[in-house]
């Protein structure tokens, strides 16, 4: 069945940074988009960043342009994100994503990982 596992999650002071991984299984990873998303607590889950299959295209939110990169290695069945100079509001559970359309919405993403916890102090 289908699997994605995140990891890399923790606890950063601010200005510090993450890098979070998302390892997939049980489907053909290099036919889809891969996304990540956050959910803070009592807001709504935010699109964060996407990358097409062959991962020559990139979308970053504003909050986090310049800031966080994505980035796969298909060989590896793995999506990155690389973040850095983190802040206090950045503070959330990350997800990771696979859809078969190029997207910044949720609903068009079809498999979820189970998310991991990132946490920047001020």
């Amino acid at each position: 069945q289908v699997q994605l596992v995140e990891s890399g999650g923790g606890s950063v002071q601010a200005g510090g940074s993450l890098r979070l991984s998302c390892a997939a299984s049980g489907y053909t990873f290099n036919t889809y988009v891969m996304g990540w998303f956050r959910q803070a607590p009592g807001k709504e889950r935010e699109f964060v960043a996407s990358i097409n299959p062959s991962g020559a295209r990139t979308v970053t939110t504003d909050s986090v342009k310049g800031r966080f990169t994505i980035s796969r290695t298909n060989a590896k069945n793995t999506v990155y994100l690389q973040m850095n100079s983190l802040k206090p509001e950045d503070t959330a559970v990350y997800y990771c994503a696979a859809g078969k359309t190029w997207s910044t919405g949720s609903y068009q993403y079809s498999y979820w990982g189970q998310g991991t916890q990132v946490t920047v102090s001020s």
